[in-house]
């Protein structure tokens, strides 16, 4: 499964109904958490995510909304035992951060706690594994903050039966087929892979843009996502506000979706002063219709 699972969607200042912005990307049986604002351990049991689970943390930019919950569900890991390291990416300032409070709390984690920096220099591909690929770009916002990318290929060629059976390739040799290898029969006869298999499944992609103002050179990064997750702090009649602080309306995201070619459009990070956010929706419809609200406890394919 690939799927992305919402803890908070708020941005600035938590409500009783909303938390700042934390989500959990979960593919198979890895799960990744991406930002981390207030109260992010407490949706975590909520929503029954298992915190032990988490192999890596990507903290868009040190906005206090979204790394205040970061300490506490760090020293929470280890007292309930965590004993396999922890990968941390955010700005390098953030290391810091971490480094004083566990120090000044006279804290020794039973972990390996690993620190990654984001820097601009860092923009592309972060890490990569035999079916994951994470990457990283740079959003505008009043503070060095970047955004996600997370890919997902199946890198098996996938087998024909019918033309399997046409040129009588056993079974046993799907594997190798599945691997890209030619089949070679008993009278030297070369079948070639492409006879009896297609390409790998397209990637599926999952594009977080974190907190920015509008911003179409953005659109690269953001091209082709199953999934894209932009902020929406404000409606669109607050366009001069949300460029004054560096963030992002309902009609603004809708149109970079659009513009990226996108499949489906998530959007959060929603200001406080609402309180009804089916406007956001009624909002961004007309300009992307594949638009949802991310609602905390929700879960969404991708």
């Amino acid at each position: 499964m690939f799927a992305v699972t919402i803890l908070g969607n708020n941005s600035a200042i938590p409500t009783p109904e909303r938390h700042p912005t934390a989500q959990v990307l979960t593919y198979n049986d890895q799960l990744m958490l991406i930002d981390c604002g207030e109260g992010t351990q407490t949706q975590l049991a909520k929503y029954k995510v298992r915190r032990g689970k988490i192999r890596y943390i990507f903290i868009s930019h040190l906005h206090g909304d979204h790394y205040f919950g970061l300490i506490g569900l760090i020293n929470s890991m280890s007292l309930l035992g965590r004993i396999e390291p922890l990968t941390v990416f955010g700005p390098p300032g953030l290391w810091d951060i971490l480094e004083l409070q566990l120090r000044h709390a006279a804290t020794t984690l039973r972990f390996e706690l690993q620190f990654q920096p984001l820097t601009p220099e860092s923009a592309g591909v972060l890490f990569q594994d035999k079916d994951m690929e994470v990457s990283c770009f740079p959003t505008r916002h009043r503070i060095p903050c970047y955004g996600f990318a997370f890919s997902v290929q199946r890198r098996k060629r996938r087998i024909i039966p019918e033309q399997t059976r046409a040129y009588e390739i056993p079974s046993a040799f799907f594997s190798h087929l599945a691997d890209g290898e030619d089949y070679v029969r008993k009278d030297g006869t070369v079948v070639k892979n492409d006879w009896v298999t297609l390409p790998p499944n397209r990637a599926r992609r999952y594009v977080y843009c974190a907190d920015s103002i509008y911003d179409e050179e953005l659109v690269p990064w953001l091209q082709d996502a199953d999934l894209m997750y932009h902020e929406t702090t404000y409606l669109d009649d607050l366009r001069q506000r949300a460029a004054d602080r560096y963030h992002s309306t309902t009609v603004q995201a809708a149109t970079l979706a659009g513009m990226a070619g996108a499949r489906r459009l998530l959007i959060g990070h929603f200001s406080s002063k609402y309180t009804d956010l089916q406007p956001f929706l009624d909002e961004c419809i007309p300009v992307f219709p594949n638009t949802e609200l991310a609602l905390e406890g929700a879960t969404y394919i991708i």
